[in-house]
């Protein structure tokens, strides 16, 4: 017997649970990514994955902006239950503003949720850095989720100004969840007055944002939010990763 059959048998390997749809296409490339970070040799050395891909979910930077809008933690509670009853391990969800429900969801059920704005924060931290720039959702950004984490790190950061904000919030609803190409002008434009800001790199912190790199091949001054949440479920799971994603900045 392989040591990972033993590690499945010990049951030392988990089943992971995604909550999906927030949105559907990065919700894929998460699937897409935690197949590629494995270090498999065969079909049956990767992890069991159980995904609900449940795009009904409410907007969740519209509640956030405005609490008479349909809150999303109804349904998203309900679904990491469903996980859980179906054998799911490990819980996360692939969607940045989710995490403003973090302590709701993950106190809904009795198996680990990866918070994924902590686990970028670390990241950040391990690799040296000082002084990331964020482009995320407005509704994460009001909420002072990665500021918050990244300040508990100790690391400095920095936010687009007003004019910056909103190319970032065009960029993921009018281009990448509208099913269009990301305008790739508007990327470069957060980006330069990010680094003119001072930033040693850039938080990709909106998993429809984690397409662009995708897309574009981005270089290593962008930590990509969902590439973290990716490694953690891997690592979290008891599944061998690659070498080359040790590190990811």
């Amino acid at each position: 017997m392989s040591n990972w059959e033993l590690a499945r048998e010990g049951n030392d390997v988990k089943t992971l649970g995604i909550i999906g749809g927030l949105g559907p296409m990065a919700t894929a490339y998460l699937l897409q990514l935690i197949i590629e970070m494995t270090d498999a040799k065969t079909d049956q050395e990767h992890l069991d994955v159980i995904v609900f891909d449940r795009p009904s979910v409410p907007d969740r930077t519209a509640h956030i902006l405005d609490p008479g809008k349909p809150s999303p933690l109804p349904s998203m509670t309900a679904t990491a239950k469903t996980l859980e009853s179906l054998g799911a391990g490990c819980l996360c969800a692939p969607c940045v503003t989710s995490h403003y429900f973090y302590r709701e969801l993950a106190g809904s059920v009795s198996i680990p949720f990866l918070n994924m704005v902590e686990e970028t924060a670390g990241e950040l931290k391990a690799a040296g850095k000082r002084r990331p720039g964020i482009m995320a959702t407005t509704g994460t950004v009001s909420t002072g989720l990665f500021q918050t984490a990244f300040q508990n790190a100790g690391l400095e950061f920095a936010l687009p100004d007003e004019a910056g904000q909103r190319l970032v919030m065009s960029l993921i609803y009018d281009d990448i969840k509208a099913g269009k190409p990301a305008d790739p002008e508007k990327f470069q434009k957060v980006s330069e007055l990010l680094r003119q800001d001072g930033c040693d790199c850039i938080v990709l912190g909106c998993t429809e944002l984690s397409l662009i790199k995708k897309s574009a091949g981005l270089g290593a001054e962008y930590l990509d939010a969902l590439e973290v949440l990716s490694k953690r479920c891997v690592e979290s799971c008891g599944a061998p990763l690659k070498q080359e994603y040790q590190r990811l900045i």
